[in-house]
Formats: structure tokens, C-alpha cells, sequence
């Protein structure tokens, strides 16, 4: 097979997990969380920030020990066989595909309509295309163009961690719903893990990075470094935002708000609304950019393994990108995000990633031995061991009606996983009988 060009450097691919994880959630789920735990938004975001720190811990082992495009599906075929690395893979794959559609409709939204009206799904539509045009041109350029969506984006989250200083310095905030922890529906411990689920949506992104590995010039010097430099600036920016928009904006009010960094904007005063609705589309543009840069190379990596048809492996002979993948996952999304509503969309990714990064944790454990290609990055033993308890602990507050949505796709990548271990049984029984045949000749 032919390989990916390796032009990514430990700067570019910070600026790729950093702009993965700073997505369009922060958004609209800070009022979600406080809805859920009480004031002490930042709680639940610190909570969440170390149980991704967990999973994080055992990629970044496995992206250095074993540095390739398949990412999650290799890992998981390497330790446990084709049919666990095809159910892995496809959840992970499924999950990237859902995630452009969603975007993609969020882009087509309120936030869109703030600045002019357009039909829904012209927009949906051209969006996608355009978004596959620059995946297909290169992985370099997409790269670039994340860096300046990415400074966009967090120079955004930086102006609301601004205005929120500056009512909390003119004393129109209250400091003490910081410590305010709780509602109705959750006593204490039940509101930190039930704001944890939804703020650990808010760190979500970083697992898309290691079907990178394979572009990435030094994988086992730049990966570890690009992760945990990434997870922990969202880690700060987001735990700031918590405390200062909570201390700033009346729970009930932020609780209430579909764009809840909106109401610091307005109690703040001097900056327009309409500002952040450019802000908001440029997060949203360059989380469904890097999420198709994902699925793409995922799905390039699969069909190498032969987990997917061969044809998702072909590249552009100059580009060097695997084109056929990059079709074929935007058309599957131009069709989710023509028959779907955002919050349909939407509701599945937790679920479907819950499941990926047990695989992943497993794996983790389950390759301690191996050796690897040389030099890698370890963590303890614990971290994937504590690393799964996270993914148990998060599958227990996934609502039941997602779980009915959830296992639709998870039976599909289950059936992929049975065609694939027949196939590989089959394969094996070739090459006995033809090495028999060899023998008695």
C-alpha cells in the first residue's frame, strides 16, 4: 500500500487537537452543565478534563508504540483480531460521520441566520463539499487552515473569559454561586457526575488525532507533547469559563440559555452579538474540518487493514490523500445531514465513543508486552485500567432512549465484525490447504 506523506509537525498538530476539542459544544453546553450540577460549573469541568486525561493517557502509549492511520481499529485488531478492530473501527467511523452531518446542520442553523438567510440544505450541502475539496487538496493545507480557525476560535472563548473578568471587577458578579453545588434532581456527588458527562463532551476531539500519526514527521517525540499540551489549555480555558460565567451570569439565567457565553456578552456590554455568531461558525466549520480529516484517514487505514473494501485505501498519486475514503465518508454525511436534525444527530456520539475508548483502553493493556516498532511513550498500568472504570462509570448516565439509537449502529459494526472474522477463518483455511498441497507435491 502506499504510504501518507509525513509534513506534520508537533505546532500543527497541537493546533489540530486543540482546535478538535475546542469545538462548538463550549458553546451552548456550559448552560447544560449548570442545569445539572448547580453554579459550581467548573467542577464538573475539572472532573471531566482528568477521566479524558485517562483514555488520552493510553492513546498517547499506543499512537507512539504503534504509529498509523488506522488509529482506534489497529490497536484494537492488534490486540483482540479483526472482528474487535472492525466493531471499534466502525463505531469510531460512524461517530466521525454523524459528527460532520451534525455539524453541518448546526452550521446551516441560528447561528448562520444571525448574518443572512439561506436555504438549509443548499448550505448543508455546499458546506460538505467544500470541507471535502480541502481534505482531498491536502493535509498541510487543512492543517493551516485549522491554525487560523483554531486562534479564531479560542480568541473568542478568550473575550468572553475577558468580559466575564471585567463584570466580576466592576461588582455586577456574584462569587459565591462558585461554591453553590446541586439541584433539585442531584445532591452533591450526583450533580459533579451528572455535570461531568456533559462537560466530558467538552473534551471529546482528542481521539481523532491519532489516525494522523502516519503524517506526523516524528510521531513519538510530537504526540505525547501535541495531546497533553492541548487537553490541558482547553482544560484551563474551560474551567475559566466556568468560574467567570457562573460568577457573572444568575445560574437560572445560564441554565435557561441556548448560548450561554451570549449572556456574559450582553451583561458585559460593548461587543456585538454578531460577533459571535462568526466566532460560532468558525468553531463549528473547523470541528466538522478536522472530525472529516478523521474519518477519512480512518477509513483509509481500515481498508489497509482489509477491514473495509480496498478501494478506501487509493490515494492521489501527487497529493497523497486517500481520496475515495474522503468521498465516500462526505457522501454518507451529506445524506445523515439531509434525513436528520442536529439533536438527533447528536444524541448517539457519547454512546458510540464509549465504546471506542474501552476498546482502546483494553487494547492498551492487552499490548503491555509487545515491544511495539521501538521507542515509545508508557503510562502506568492504571491509567487504562482506571481508563475503562471512566467509560463504565460515563455508560451508566447515558439515557435509555439513546442506548435504543446507539445499539441500531453498534449491531451494524458487530455484523461487520462477524464478515470480517469469516473472512479471516476462510483465509486461514486457504492457506493451510495450499501449504498442504505444497507439501505433497
Amino acid at each position: 500500500m502506499p504510504a501518507l506523506n509525513r509534513v506534520v509537525g508537533t505546532r500543527l498538530l497541537y493546533f489540530f487537537i486543540l482546535g478538535d476539542v475546542l469545538g462548538a459544544g463550549v458553546y451552548v453546553l456550559i448552560g447544560e452543565i449548570a442545569g445539572r450540577s448547580g453554579g459550581a460549573v467548573w467542577l464538573p469541568l475539572l472532573v471531566a478534563l482528568g477521566l479524558a486525561c485517562l483514555t488520552a493517557g493510553s492513546y498517547a502509549e499506543l499512537a507512539t508504540k504503534y504509529p498509523r492511520a488506522g488509529g482506534s481499529a489497529h490497536y484494537t485488531t492488534l490486540a483482540f483480531g479483526p472482528a474487535a478492530g472492525s466493531l471499534v473501527g466502525f463505531c469510531m467511523l460512524a461517530a466521525g460521520v454523524v459528527s460532520v452531518a451534525a455539524l453541518a446542520r448546526g452550521f446551516a442553523s441560528d447561528y448562520l441566520a444571525e448574518l443572512v438567510t439561506l436555504p438549509t440544505l443548499a448550505v448543508v450541502v455546499v458546506f460538505l463539499l467544500v470541507l471535502a475539496a480541502l481534505n482531498i487538496r491536502g493535509v498541510r493545507e487543512s492543517l493551516g487552515a485549522n491554525v487560523v480557525a483554531t486562534l479564531v476560535e479560542l480568541g473568542g472563548l478568550l473575550l468572553v473569559i475577558g468580559l466575564g473578568a471585567w463584570i466580576l471587577l466592576r461588582g455586577d458578579a456574584d462569587p459565591g454561586r462558585l461554591t453553590a453545588l446541586g439541584t433539585a434532581e442531584h445532591g452533591a456527588a450526583g450533580a459533579i457526575l451528572a455535570g461531568a458527562v456533559l462537560a466530558y463532551y467538552s473534551f471529546v476531539g482528542f481521539e481523532t488525532s491519532v489516525n494522523l500519526a502516519e503524517e506526523v514527521a516524528d510521531p513519538r517525540r510530537s504526540y505525547p507533547r501535541a495531546l497533553f499540551g492541548a487537553l490541558l489549555t482547553a482544560g484551563v480555558v474551560y474551567v475559566l469559563l466556568g468560574l467567570l460565567t457562573s460568577a457573572a451570569v444568575p445560574t437560572d439565567v445560564l441554565a435557561g440559555s441556548s448560548g450561554p457565553l451570549l449572556e456574559v456578552v450582553r451583561i458585559a456590554g460593548g461587543v456585538p452579538e454578531r460577533l459571535f455568531a462568526v466566532i460560532a461558525l468558525v468553531a463549528v466549520a473547523n470541528g466538522a474540518l478536522l472530525t472529516g480529516i478523521m474519518g477519512s484517514r480512518l477509513a483509509y487505514g481500515m481498508a489497509r487493514d482489509g477491514l473495509l473494501p480496498a478501494a478506501l485505501a487509493r490515494v492521489l498519486p501527487r497529493r497523497r490523500t486517500p481520496w475515495v475514503a474522503v468521498l465516500v465518508t462526505t457522501a454518507a454525511s451529506v445524506a445523515l445531514a439531509l434525513t436528520g436534525e442536529i439533536d438527533a444527530l447528536a444524541e448517539t456520539l457519547v454512546l458510540l465513543l464509549l465504546v471506542v475508548f474501552t476498546g482502546v483502553n483494553a487494547a492498551a493493556i492487552a499490548l503491555r508486552r509487545d515491544p511495539g516498532t521501538g521507542e515509545h511513550f508508557r503510562v502506568p498500568i492504571a491509567v487504562p485500567v482506571l481508563g475503562i472504570a471512566s467509560c463504565l462509570l460515563l455508560a451508566t448516565q447515558v439515557a435509555a432512549e439513546v442506548w435504543l439509537r446507539g445499539l441500531v449502529l453498534i449491531g451494524i459494526g458487530v455484523l461487520l465484525a462477524a464478515v470480517n472474522e469469516v473472512r479471516r477463518r476462510r483465509g486461514g483455511e486457504l492457506a493451510d490447504s495450499a501449504d498442504q498441497a505444497s507439501k505433497s507435491r
